[in-house]
C-alpha cells in the first residue's frame, strides 16, 4: 500500500481483517510464497535500499548490505525452510487422571497485527518481525519510522509489488498514525524504539487489551576481565561502536574494565579506531539535529577525561568517535542510552564490582563479557540480568535466526527471530480431545456421595 497524504488507517485494517477472515493466510503455501517474495524483494532492490538508507543515515553501503539485506534474507530463507515444522501440532502426554484422551498445542495466528519499525536499521527491524508474523499466518501492517523517510517511502513502494497487498500493508506516517492504527483494536503490536515511546505504545494498546512486544534498548554494558584478550576486545568493541555511528540498540553503551588493564584497553581502542577510520572523515553522521544536540550536550557535560575524539560539527551533524574515561556515574553519559559514537570507560577493581555496578541499574537489552575463564563466564551469566548475553563478541546475537532476541524489564518484553518470531505472533491454543465412551467422568456427576469424597481424598 503506497500512501499519499493522510492514510486511512481504519479502511486498511478492515481490508486486512477481511482477508484474514477468508482463511487465505492459514495456507502454508501462501506463507512460503510471501516469504520467498520477501527474499526476492530484498535481492532485486539491494542498490535501491542502499541508496535510501544512505539518504536517511549516511551509512556506508557495506553496513547496509550486511545489516539490512543479508541478515533479513537469511531470516526469510530460514523461515521458508522451517515454517512447516513450526506449525505442526505439539502433542503433550496427559496425567493418568486425564486418560483416556489426547492433548496438543495448536498454533493459530492472532489475526491482524501491527509492526512499528525504528529509523536506525529501518529495513531489518521492520521486516524481520514481519517474517515471523507472516510465518504465523497473520495479516499485518508495517509502519516504518518517519525519521527515515527515504527508507519508509521505498518500503511502501516495494511491498505491494512483491507481497500480497490484501494481506500486507505498509502505512507511512508519524506517531499520530501509529496511535490511530493501535486504536483500531489490532490483535498484536510489536514496537522497536525508545523507552518513552514504548510507554505510549503500551498505554494505547491497553485500551483494547492488545498484547504487545517491545524492543526498547537500554544501556548495554561491556565487562572486560583482567584475563581478557584486550586487543581483540578493543577491536570488536570499536567495530560495533562505529557501526551506524553507534546508533544501534545493542551497541556497547559503556565499558567496565579491570583497572589493571584499563590503560592498555584505551590504547588498543585508540589504535583500532585509527585503523578502522584511516580512509574516512573524522566525524560520524548523526540522524538529526535533536539527536545531535542531545549527544553534544551530554559530551559537554561530562566530568570524565575525553581521551579520544570529542569533536562535534553542528553544521554537518557529525561527532568524532569519542572515548571518555571515568565519567561520573550520575551524569547523562552514564544514565541515558547514548545511541551514538561516544564510549564511556570506567575502571573497576574486579569482575564482582562490575557485576554489582550493572545490577544496580535497569536491566539492559544486551550485556557483553570478555574473559578467558569459563568460571568467570558462568558466574557473570548467572549474575547479570539482561535480554541476552554475548561472550567475547558483540551484536551477533541479533544475527542468528536460531536464538530469541528481545529485552527484559525496562529493555523490553517478548522476543522474536526464527521459531521464536513465529511463536511471538501465534496463539498457543491448548486442545484436549476426549472420547464419549467409556464415560469415566460419570463418577464425578452429582449427586455427590461420601464414598466418592473418600476416594478423592485418597488421591491427594
Amino acid at each position: 500500500m503506497l500512501t499519499t497524504g493522510k492514510p486511512d488507517c481504519a479502511a486498511t485494517v478492515v481490508r486486512l481483517r477481511q482477508t484474514f477472515d477468508t482463511g487465505r493466510t492459514l495456507d502454508l503455501d501462501w506463507r512460503r510464497t510471501q516469504l520467498r517474495a520477501m527474499v526476492e524483494m530484498l535481492a532485486d532492490n539491494g542498490d535501491a535500499i542502499v541508496e535510501a538508507v544512505t539518504d536517511d543515515l549516511r551509512r556506508p553501503p557495506f553496513e547496509t548490505w550486511l545489516a539490512e539485506i543479508v541478515a533479513t534474507v537469511n531470516e526469510a530463507r530460514y523461515a521458508v525452510k522451517n515454517v512447516g515444522k513450526w506449525t505442526r501440532r505439539r502433542h503433550r502426554r496427559l496425567e493418568w487422571t486425564q486418560l483416556p484422551g489426547r492433548a496438543w498445542i495448536e498454533y493459530e495466528p492472532y489475526g491482524t497485527v501491527l509492526i512499528v519499525g525504528p529509523w536506525n536499521v529501518p529495513f531489518q527491524l521492520s521486516l524481520t518481525p514481519a517474517i515471523g508474523a507472516i510465518a504465523a499466518g497473520n495479516t499485518l501492517v508495517v509502519k516504518p519510522s518517519e525519521l527515515a523517510p527515504a527508507s519508509s517511502r521505498l518500503m511502501a513502494e516495494l511491498a505491494p509489488r512483491y507481497l500480497d497487498p490484501e494481506a500486507v500493508a505498509v502505512v507511512e506516517g508519524d506517531g499520530a498514525v501509529t496511535q490511530e492504527l493501535i486504536a483500531q483494536g489490532l490483535d498484536r503490536v510489536l514496537f522497536t524504539g525508545g523507552t518513552a515511546v514504548g510507554h505510549k505504545i503500551m498505554a494505547a494498546a491497553a485500551d483494547h487489551l492488545t498484547p504487545v512486544t517491545l524492543e526498547l534498548g537500554g544501556k548495554s554494558p561491556v565487562i572486560i576481565a583482567e584475563d581478557a584478550d584486550v586487543r581483540t576486545a578493543a577491536r570488536r568493541i570499536a567495530w560495533i561502536k562505529l557501526m551506524n555511528s553507534g546508533q544501534i540498540c545493542v551497541a556497547p553503551d559503556y565499558v567496565l574494565v579491570h583497572g589493571a588493564v584499563r590503560d592498555r584497553f584505551v590504547e588498543e581502542i585508540r589504535s583500532a579506531i585509527a585503523d578502522f577510520r584511516a580512509e574516512t572523515p573524522a566525524g560520524l553522521p548523526i540522524v538529526n539535529e535533536r539527536q545531535f544536540a542531545r549527544l553534544a550536550g551530554a559530551l559537554a557535560a561530562t566530568v570524565g577525561d575525553v581521551v579520544i575524539g570529542g569533536g562535534t560539527d553542528s553544521e554537518r551533524l557529525e561527532i568524532e568517535p569519542t572515548v571518555v574515561v571515568q565519567p561520573d556515574p550520575a551524569e547523562p553519559l552514564m544514565t541515558d542510552e547514548i545511541f551514538g559514537p561516544i564510549l564511556p570507560v570506567l575502571a573497576v577493581e574486579s569482575v564482582e564490582h562490575a557485576v554489582e555496578f550493572v545490577r544496580r541499574r535497569p536491566k539492559p537489552l544486551a550485556a557483553y563479557l570478555f574473559t578467558a575463564s569459563k568460571e568467570t563466564r558462568d558466574r557473570v551469566i548467572r549474575a547479570v540480568p539482561a535480554g541476552g548475553m554475548v561472550i567475547n563478541q558483540l551484536l551477533l546475537q541479533v544475527a542468528t535466526a536460531r536464538m530469541p532476541f528481545g529485552g527484559v524489564g525496562p529493555s523490553g518484553m517478548g522476543a522474536y527471530h526464527g521459531r521464536f518470531g513465529f511463536e511471538e505472533f501465534s496463539h498457543r491454543k491448548s486442545v484436549l480431545a476426549k472420547p464419549t465412551r467409556p464415560d469415566l467422568t460419570a463418577m464425578f456427576y452429582p449427586p455427590y456421595a461420601d464414598k466418592r469424597l473418600r476416594m478423592l481424598r485418597r488421591l491427594v
